[in-house]
């Protein structure tokens, strides 16, 4: 019996996803660790490393059984970040050949089968990413243009505009719940924790208002002005950069996925899909992902090692 796998990593967020496979596709093991990348935890390395070896001995497979690594790693948005994102799949006895890739890389694989089209990701982090018909890949990022639609950033902009005093009886709840995520008991006394920079560490604090964001998605569903103004501002950030991307596209149609909590949110997603049916230079298709990311990552582990398309099925 030939025990041959490929490996599949999704680093996209505040999770390592670490998906075991064989040749024709078929998962053998999956697991979640902690985040994957050096923005979000100093751990990061034992994080990834530890997960893979943890989903090798689900799978009852040894490192010796691996014939290839595809990982898709968030933060990876330049050559010099490689020194970094290598080390995170650099397993002893781990040798053989590894893709390295940004997390977008690998989504677009899994939700669009790396067929033309664009991924929008905003849920820990934010990225818009698109694979023209030439195959060209061309990030929002590349036109320094970037949609602060990231959970972290929904909650840094409700806060701040509940304590500019833009608000009104449709934010009760959303203001009752700020405040008590905070741990304050009432707007002066988080006034005074904002004007002391909230937590010291970037890294906490960043989490502390991640964390916060899905109550700013519900209220936005529940009427309230803040949390509808913020998500609104966001969408058109993502509107803008998914237009730029599509503007390289030789077709009239677009393919569009949404991934991720903030943009999967059904506020964001109905206030997105509304503005891009009202795209002016392309028509945008928006439909679910067809794969999650980490499936994303086998996929491209799979045709690295040569595999035909036809040979394999990736199966959820």
């Amino acid at each position: 019996m030939d025990s041959s796998v490929v490996i599949g990593i999704d680093g996209g967020g505040t999770h390592t996803r670490v998906m075991v496979c064989d040749l024709q596709g078929s998962k053998l093991s999956y697991v979640e660790g902690p985040a994957s990348s050096l923005h979000k935890d100093k751990n990061a390395v034992h994080n990834v490393r530890q997960t893979i070896l943890e989903a090798l001995a689900a799978a009852e497979r040894g490192l010796e059984d691996v014939r290839y690594v595809a990982a898709g790693i968030a933060g990876y948005d330049r050559p010099e970040d490689l020194e970094w994102v290598s080390e995170l799949t650099d397993v002893p006895g781990l040798e053989c050949p590894k893709l390295h890739v940004n997390d977008a890389v690998a989504a677009h694989a899994g939700a669009l089968l790396a067929k033309p089209g664009i991924v929008a990701i905003s849920g820990t982090g934010s990225i818009i990413l698109g694979i023209t018909e030439s195959g060209r890949q061309i990030r929002n990022y590349d036109f320094h243009h970037y949609a602060p639609s990231a959970a972290r950033f929904i909650a840094y902009e409700a806060v701040f505009e509940a304590l500019a005093g833009q608000r009104d009886d449709s934010d009760t709840r959303l203001i009752a719940a700020m405040l008590r995520h905070f741990q304050a008991d009432n707007l002066e006394e988080l006034a005074e924790y904002a004007r002391q920079g909230f937590h010291a560490d970037r890294r906490e604090r960043d989490k502390q208002f991640g964390q916060f964001a899905p109550v700013v998605t519900e209220e936005a569903e529940r009427g309230s002005s803040i949390a509808a103004f913020v998500l609104n501002r966001a969408v058109r950030q993502l509107k803008t950069g998914i237009e730029l991307i599509a503007s390289a596209f030789d077709g009239d149609e677009v393919r569009v996925a949404l991934i991720g909590s903030v943009l999967t949110s059904p506020y964001v997603s109905r206030v997105l899909t509304e503005q891009l049916a009202d795209g002016r230079n392309k028509r945008y298709f928006v439909e679910p992902p067809r794969h999650e990311p980490v499936f994303g990552s086998v996929l491209l582990a799979l045709k690295a090692l040569g595999q035909p398309e036809d040979s394999y099925s990736i199966e959820a």
